[in-house]
């Protein structure tokens, strides 16, 4: 898929990789594009600096009728959605201390928001015979996360969704990708390098991309359509290495963790 000429839903598109996407996007030539962001004021920013229609939207992504109306508004003054971005997510840097309300609302922005997308999406793009949805889910949904429960199993859980979608309706001309980065120079990890096992572990792992990186690594993968986008194209070989020996991945797992746990 080329996004020239297409119009575009982005959520978490207020910072990170929801705003690198949306400047790379319009870059590109892209029709229009929404932003969807709890932070309207920061994703208005943001679309402020596009040269291309935009839409701007207050969205709970996991409240399914706030997902809804934003796709409906989006398609009301953009027209048809080509590509749905399902971008956002939430990490706790907890483990099995996480508290209920901890559980509920990780699953809800990292596993049910993507469900959301595509059940406002999907019915347009099967009766126009072709659209593409973008599901961003983390290397985590591929390997694990150390020090994040709630992220490491609903990152995991994402990944399973975005699959079913793709062998469920890959043959009725909807393309799906799941888009897989390891560290990312976003909110989402910097906000907890100080304090959390798990933002220290994914700083510890590899190299911390620019979410430009991660925006140019979309666009070729979109332009392959590639189930798997990887911005980090070592995960490849992480997942190879997993399934061919997976006692031996857990142990150098968790020989990493120790490593950043004694530097402390």
């Amino acid at each position: 898929m080329r996004v020239t000429g297409k119009n575009i839903v982005i959520t978490g598109a207020a910072s990170g990789i929801g705003a690198a996407l949306a400047r790379r996007f319009a870059a590109e030539g892209a029709a229009g594009i929404c932003l969807a962001d709890l932070d309207e004021d920061a994703a208005a920013r943001v679309a402020a600096g596009l040269e291309c229609r935009t839409v701007v939207r207050r969205t709970d992504v996991g409240e399914e009728s706030q997902v809804r109306s934003m796709v409906e508004a989006a398609a009301g003054e953009l027209g048809p959605i080509d590509l749905m971005c399902s971008n956002a997510g939430i990490g706790t840097g907890a483990g099995l201390e996480a508290t209920a309300e901890q559980w509920a609302a990780t699953w809800a922005v990292n596993v049910q928001a993507h469900v959301y997308a595509a059940r406002a999406v999907l019915p347009s793009m099967l009766e126009r015979g072709e659209g593409y949805l973008l599901n961003t889910c983390s290397a985590a949904g591929l390997l694990s996360q150390p020090g994040d429960a709630p992220y490491a199993v609903t990152k995991h859980a994402a990944v399973a969704f975005a699959e079913w979608l793709s062998l469920t309706y890959g043959d009725q001309g909807v393309r799906v990708s799941a888009l897989c980065p390891q560290g990312v120079r976003t909110p989402l990890l910097t906000g907890g390098l100080d304090g959390h096992l798990a933002a220290k572990a994914v700083a510890a792992a590899g190299t911390v991309l620019e979410p430009e990186e991660v925006a140019d690594a979309v666009i070729a993968g979109l332009a392959a359509e590639r189930f798997l986008i990887l911005p980090h194209p070592e995960v490849a070989e992480y997942v190879r290495r997993k399934a061919s020996d997976h006692d031996r991945w857990l142990a150098g797992l968790r020989r990493m963790v120790a490593g950043v746990q004694n530097r402390d």
